[in-house]
């Protein structure tokens, strides 16, 4: 009789022990399947697929601070691109003047005002000139904020007799604002000034 307890005592703790393990095995089963979904789930929503000519092209996502140097100059140069390219055409220079306004404070309108009572874009315009740009270099020091720039490029000025190079070196600083549809990098030049602006070279036509 007391053996027959004694057995029934025994194959209960056995079974308790085994449900023991069963439930901490399914409970650690749970949370590690909880976990993994939850990690698919952030990697999932860090992939963005853009259609470009009837095809899904898969993007990531980043932090901002992992971009900066690349949406920097990117930024500094789009300013330079809209502000000094120019064609004989009055809509076309109040649309890019306005373009680069927005990526700059009163310093770069200050300068368009200048150039403007001085007839700058009148006289491309009489004078049949076009002019564009093309960028050497972009230094930027990250250590300190806002961030500090150093533009380097050749202007291309075509008149009607000669084609102008002319060397152009700006500096300013970049500081962070909201992302608008006028403002896609979130950045604002300010201080924006010009250290060199002269002639290299003239080319008769």
């Amino acid at each position: 009789m007391f053996q027959q307890l004694k057995n029934i005592d025994t194959a209960f703790r056995h079974i308790r022990l085994f449900s023991l393990v069963l439930i901490a095995a399914c409970g650690f089963i749970c949370c590690y399947t909880v976990y993994k979904s939850f990690q698919l789930i952030t990697q999932t929503q860090e992939r963005i697929y853009i259609l470009s000519n009837a095809k899904a092209l898969e993007a990531y996502s980043a932090e901002r601070k992992d971009n900066i140097p690349v949406e920097a100059r990117d930024h500094v140069k789009m300013f330079h691109h809209y502000f000094f390219t120019l064609d004989p055409d009055d809509k076309m220079i109040q649309v890019n003047i306005t373009k680069a306004l927005y990526l700059a404070d009163v310093s770069a309108k200050r300068q368009y005002d200048n150039l403007k009572e001085n007839r700058y874009y009148s006289n491309i315009i009489s004078g049949n000139i076009s002019q564009g740009i093309e960028v050497d270099s972009i230094q930027l020091n990250l250590d300190s904020y806002p961030y500090y720039f150093r533009y380097y490029s050749k202007q291309r000025i075509i008149r009607a007799t000669s084609i102008v190079m002319r060397s152009l070196i700006t500096e300013g600083y970049l500081r962070n604002v909201a992302r608008s549809d006028n403002n896609a990098h979130g950045f604002l030049i300010e201080r924006w000034n010009t250290l060199e602006n002269k002639d290299i070279k003239t080319i008769n036509r």
